[in-house]
C-alpha cells in the first residue's frame, strides 16, 4: 500500500506501519510501500513507538511524506566525565 492511501483512510490519525519498501538519499530513508498494521490511539501513542518492531514504525499520517531521517553517528556523546 502507498503512503498516501494510507493517509486517505486513516486521516490525522497515528497509524502503525511495517515497512516493506523504501529508498535512501542522503540522510533520510523515503518509504515508498507500507503494510497497515492498525491505528493507534493518541493515549497509547508512547507506548507503541517504543514497543514497535524491527520493520516497523509508527507514524502520523499528518505528514505528507512518509520519511526516517538517518543519524550519521548515532553513538556521538554530547558530554563527557570525567
Amino acid at each position: 500500500m502507498k503512503w498516501q492511501q494510507v493517509r486517505k483512510l486513516f486521516p490525522d490519525q497515528y497509524v502503525l506501519l511495517s515497512i516493506l519498501a523504501y529508498r535512501e538519499e542522503e540522510d533520510k530513508k523515503i518509504i515508498t510501500e507500507v503494510a497497515l498494521i492498525r491505528a493507534i490511539a493518541e493515549k497509547d501513542v508512547n507506548r507503541e513507538f517504543f514497543n514497535a518492531g524491527p520493520g516497523n514504525i509508527v507514524y502520523h499520517t499528518s505528514n505528507e511524506d512518509c520519511v526516517i531521517h538517518l543519524r550519521k553517528d548515532p553513538l556521538l556523546r554530547v558530554g563527557r566525565r570525567l
